[in-house]
């Protein structure tokens, strides 16, 4: 065995950095903005972790919609969900029971005097995603989620009995998904009533009812990113909607979908409105964001084609309730929308990924037929969440890459320019100093079409000057790099250790239309290779600033795939350091995967039948291992079952046993991505310290992370005799 050394303690980042890891990850994270009925406050949560304390923090805060002003409504950690009754009444959960351990309870509160409310029902288990609308008797009707038994009651994980062996039997695939091992219990929508009693206080009525059980096998919100948007309730309270997973088709191979119908009461076993003979002719594919209009006569919902494409394109549909008519709108347009809100009963917004951004569209159903293109109402940024207001215009939640959290007034009258409220950058100290002008964005010729590519440069950029290459590849495959904030891979962040970081979307990203996202299939080290060896060369050609000499490479998922395959192949010789996040090594542990559908498609077909497809780009390939030389950092999770460790270690074996520098870093408690704050920090320290050793800004810039910048054990493969 390897002796371990210790590293030491982070040292002070230097001033010149606009942002560190650390303020990354410690700066707050807020959520969307919701406007009360009138329009005139919105409410929003926060949270933040320190690293002194090392614990998190959260506080529920109201927004003046007039002002911009923000203040203070409760700090309060258990308040975990908020959702408004009247212009001054809150309804919420309240994440402890005081009866039963493990459940929750549901409050209401007057927004002035929020610690004043009282309690309106118990919930016994963990409920979340709470939906809630006003009926025209005065009872409130809800709809929110919890785990659910075979036989439809709630789980709760604190009450059940532990189980007297931990054997997993399975007599079918998606034995695992993501990050967990599939059990009996499931995730369900259940619903609930509160009544106004004598003291106009509202009482829970009926109990609840789960509205997914009786369905046998299915399951909503779906995991593993399923939530509130997979459901909704009409706005008289009458109906709920849900999307499940088809009961009816091997799910591991297949991302059909359906949407289903059900009274809120539970009087009926819901339905499927999109299921076999009844959705439109060839349309198989996975669905979602269910929608009922105003008037509560309509539902709109998102559906793709292919049953095994994951990202197929989204299209628009509605569906009359009365005479089941199921009608496509906007079929031609060349964007795969995400999101959806009624502005009116005739008309629809939708959110989609748009050239690098993430856009709202106004669609007027009467209009949207044919080659039909709705009209784009913002530009720039990702519109995370949206509201219509009483005044007919729009309060946007947003990010861009300059900040995390960005809330504005859009009109549906696209020669009206936004009007911000509030923005992260503005308010937080850590992200003080970020702005729009460190960020561009350019074409260049690929390997078939234009591509595009963002640039991010450090803080305090000086164009005479040059500064290494940090060459960022985005995951997915189907993914990109936007105008959107991360807190796990932020351009800037890369950027402000000295580097100036070029983030390509090649052939298979997303937002820059069909052909260029299909085009990957079948293709994954071909035309998008080529795409980013010559983006690679536009660079070292067209931007004096930018040293390719120094210049670094990482990449995540089919990020690191494609640094996998970079490593062996003629532009590994050009990057003097690479990182490897989660990605695939060995073409045939592509099997291992649960989401088959997956791995099914992009190869045109099953491990046997089309075997040379999964080789035919093969990191692990004689050919290209014999290449191999340039230092690599690899980092791969215990619990990510989309692809497993093995990968990771795999690989991490061959450069060793090559002799090219090398380490791997691992999370146990983690899945595909790292999110637990202490893990993060350590995941930046080492791949920052990693990229600035090789690339020589360490050595530059005393504020750069180093690899001595993080106190965990580090096995040493020749220790010392």
């Amino acid at each position: 065995m390897g002796a371990f050394r210790w590293l030491s303690l982070a040292a002070a980042a230097s001033s010149v950095l606009a942002i560190t890891p650390e303020q990354l990850i410690s700066a707050p994270r807020r959520s969307e903005a919701i406007p009360n009925p009138s329009g005139h406050i919105a409410v929003f949560s926060a949270s933040q972790y320190s690293f002194e304390s090392h614990e998190s923090s959260a506080w529920w805060s109201l927004l003046d919609l007039r002002s911009g002003n923000i203040t203070p409504l409760t700090n309060d950690s258990n308040v975990s969900e908020v959702i408004w009754l009247t212009d001054s009444t809150l309804l919420y959960i309240n994440g402890t029971n005081a009866q039963i351990p493990g459940g929750v309870e549901l409050w209401v509160s007057d927004v002035t005097h929020f610690s004043a409310g009282y309690k309106a029902a118990s919930l016994p288990a963990a409920f979340s995603g709470l939906k809630a609308v006003t009926t025209e008797s005065g009872d409130i009707n809800y709809v929110a989620y919890a785990s659910s038994y075979p036989n439809g009651t709630a789980y709760n994980a604190e009450l059940a009995a532990p189980a007297l062996s931990t054997a997993r039997i399975y007599d079918s695939i998606y034995v695992r998904h993501w990050d967990y091992y599939l059990t009996t219990t499931f995730n369900a929508v259940f619903s609930g009533t509160l009544k106004r009693s004598q003291r106009s206080q509202y009482r829970s009525f009926g109990g609840l009812k789960n509205l997914v059980s009786p369905v046998k096998n299915a399951e909503s919100p779906y995991p593993p990113f399923g939530g509130a948007s997979d459901y909704d309730i009409s706005a008289d309270g009458q109906w709920v909607a849900y999307k499940s997973k088809a009961p009816d088709v091997p799910q591991a191979n297949h991302t059909t979908a359906y949407i289903y119908l059900a009274p809120h009461d539970g009087s009926e076993i819901a339905f499927p409105i999109n299921g076999p003979g009844s959705a439109p002719k060839g349309v198989e594919g996975d669905s979602n964001s269910p929608g009922f209009s105003p008037n509560s006569k309509t539902l709109a919902y998102f559906q793709m084609e292919d049953k095994s494409y994951e990202s197929d394109r989204r299209v628009l549909y509605t569906y009359d309730i009365a005479s089941k008519e199921i009608t496509a709108l906007a079929t031609e347009w060349d964007r795969s929308p995400d999101s959806l809100k009624w502005t009116d009963d005739q008309t629809i917004i939708v959110s989609s990924e748009d050239s690098g951004s993430s856009n709202l569209f106004l669609i007027p159903i009467a209009e949207a037929t044919g080659d039909f293109t709705p009209r784009k109402l913002t530009n720039g940024g990702a519109a995370s969440a949206f509201y219509l207001l009483p005044n007919k215009s729009l309060l946007v939640t947003g990010t861009t890459q300059w900040t995390s959290w960005k809330v504005y007034i859009a009109s549906l009258h696209t020669k009206l320019a936004a009007k911000t409220l509030v923005s992260a950058n503005e308010i937080d100290p850590e992200l003080a100093g970020l702005g729009p002008d460190d960020i561009e964005e350019f074409y260049y010729p690929g390997n078939w079409t234009d591509i595009h590519a963002w640039i991010v440069k450090p803080t305090g950029f000086d164009e005479s000057k040059t500064y290494p290459l940090a060459f960022l590849i985005h995951g997915g495959p189907q993914g990109s790099w936007a105008d959107s904030w991360s807190t796990r891979w932020n351009p800037k962040v890369f950027a402000d250790q000295g580097y100036v970081v070029i983030a390509p979307n090649p052939t298979g990203s997303t937002g820059f239309g069909d052909e260029l996202t299909d085009a990957i299939q079948n293709n994954w080290g071909g035309a998008p290779y080529d795409d980013l060896v010559k983006g690679w060369e536009y660079v070292r050609d067209n931007l004096d600033y930018v040293d390719t000499d120094h210049g670094v490479a990482a990449g995540a998922s089919y990020g690191g795939f494609m640094i996998n395959w970079i490593q062996g192949s003629d532009l590994g010789r050009e990057f003097k350091a690479l990182v490897t996040h989660d990605g695939t090594f060995v073409a045939d542990a592509k099997i291992s995967t649960e989401e088959l559908w997956f791995m099914e498609h992009e190869f045109n077909g099953t491990f046997w039948s089309a075997r040379d497809n999964y080789r035919r780009y093969d990191p692990s390939a004689p050919e290209q291992i014999l290449k191999f030389s340039t230092p690599h950092l690899v980092i791969h999770n215990d619990l990510d079952y989309r692809l497993p460790v093995a990968e990771g270690l795999s690989l991490f074996n061959v450069l060793q046993e090559r002799g090219v520098p090398s380490r791997f870093l691992s999370f146990p408690d983690e899945n595909h991505w790292v999110t637990n704050p202490e893990n993060s920090l350590v995941w930046h320290q080492q791949v920052l310290g990693w990229l600035n050793k090789y690339s020589g800004v360490g050595e530059e810039d005393e504020g750069a992370v180093g690899l001595g910048d993080t106190l965990v054990p580090v096995v040493d493969i020749n220790p010392p005799v």
